[in-house]
């Protein structure tokens, strides 16, 4: 008996990954061997991510006014960098979501509908719900998760406090290492979390159920891959003109492995806080870029509307020219900026891609449910795209800065941390 404690022991105090991936491997068997009791499993992942999203806003309010507070004069923040990374990713997310679309035509198989959800109705639509979500009330912003609106007041705020005394500035200091302490208390859950989110979505969909969209699935993962392992660390490369892959693999698992499964970017920005201070990167910046980068850093969103809505069009046998097509890649990302940091939230803007071929509106909703169907591996690797890209192009920025001065065992010193 005290040697089984002893190795529990041993995994509790051991790599947040290992617990993960042995919640996976765990969630997995029990799905198999008892579908009734992996769905009542189900009810730690619902409530790891319930956590996870009561805290982020909190967190993300507490931090960036905190930050912007106690920030020195003349303190460089790199955001302007991070800000064109974040448009440059997700438009070449786009390109390569369109190229590939080309290259391997999809048919689609379309199904009745009975969804609610209502399509926003333009671009101007778009627009126009980002600007009313800055000026939203700070009250309903943290009580809805409204980033945007979160992200407007605490930069207000914490302009406004940089002209208040030193006891303000450390009273807002202290409540943000109070509400980080909070997270990090909830993030050492991930493994059971994940262990339930597993268990449950395996037992109630099955791997059956995304075997007729195969070559669907094929051309989104195809496209997340080739942002994920070439397109993105060409771009860290040129801003780093280092090795950008131990940084990428690090990303990737410390913050893409509880996305996937978490299904959300904005729950997801507790982990990423955390994963930016233990790469040592300027807590001045991540406090910012993280948060943004939940709501307009969206890579995964951009593919997920690009391939769907093509897919769909050429279903309709519905003849595409290259200068479309490029139309298309513009509307797609700054589209994907107005996705919200939830699961499926990119789904419900393929109507708006597909308007502009002039497919009809309950056509595309019928799309939106194909894409919900197969939500459980696209929404999950899109997240973990858009999620893990946030660090990556922070750290990316960071490491630019610091020119010179960072040499290359530096850099992998900070990419395996």
């Amino acid at each position: 008996m005290n040697q089984v404690t002893g190795i529990f022991k041993k995994i509790a105090s051991g790599s947040l990954v290992l617990q993960i991936v042995i919640g996976i491997i765990a969630g997995v068997i029990l799905s198999q061997v008892s579908p009734d009791t992996a769905n009542s499993a189900g009810l730690f992942g619902s409530l790891f991510v319930k956590a996870l999203k009561a805290v982020a806003p909190i967190l993300v309010f507490v931090i960036v006014a905190s930050s912007i507070a106690n920030q020195k004069r003349g303190t460089h923040t790199n955001m302007r960098s991070i800000i064109g990374l974040y448009l440059v990713g997700t438009f070449m997310a786009a390109l390569v979501a369109v190229t590939l679309s080309f290259l391997f035509p999809t048919n689609m198989t379309l199904v009745a509908t009975d969804t609610a959800a209502t399509p926003p109705n333009g671009i101007g639509e778009v627009l126009n719900t980002l600007l009313f979500k800055i000026v939203d009330n700070p009250i309903n912003a943290l009580a809805t998760g409204n980033f945007i609106g979160i992200l407007a007041w605490a930069i207000a705020l914490g302009i406004a406090f940089q002209h208040t005394g030193e006891a303000t500035k450390t009273f807002l200091h202290d409540v943000s290492n109070g509400v980080s302490s909070i997270v990090k208390l909830v993030i050492r859950f991930a493994p059971l979390g994940i262990f339930g989110l597993v268990s449950q979505t395996i037992a109630t969909t099955g791997f059956e159920a995304l075997s007729g969209y195969t070559h669907l699935l094929q051309v989104l993962l195809g496209a997340m891959l080739i942002i994920a392992l070439i397109v993105n660390p060409a771009i860290v490369f040129f801003m780093t003109r280092r090795n950008p892959y131990p940084l990428v693999f690090t990303c990737l698992r410390e913050s893409g492995v509880t996305a996937f499964f978490t299904r959300s970017s904005a729950a997801n920005i507790p982990v990423n806080m955390d994963l930016c201070k233990r790469l040592d990167l300027n807590e001045d910046t991540y406090s910012v870029s993280i948060p943004l980068g939940a709501t307009v850093n969206m890579a995964g969103a951009a593919i997920t509307i690009t391939v769907m809505t093509l897919a769909a069009v050429h279903t309709l046998n519905i003849q595409v020219d290259m200068a479309t097509a490029l139309l298309l890649s513009i509307i797609a990302s700054v589209s994907a900026c107005g996705a919200s940091g939830v699961a499926g939230g990119s789904l419900l803007l393929i109507p708006l891609a597909c308007s502009l071929f002039g497919v009809p509106n309950e056509i595309s909703m019928q799309v939106v449910a194909a894409g919900f169907i197969i939500g459980v591996i696209q929404d999950s690797a899109e997240t973990a795209l858009n999620s893990s890209t946030d660090v990556l192009f922070t750290a990316a920025a960071d490491l630019n800065a610091r020119g010179t001065a960072a040499t290359e065992t530096e850099t992998e010193t900070v990419a395996a941390a």
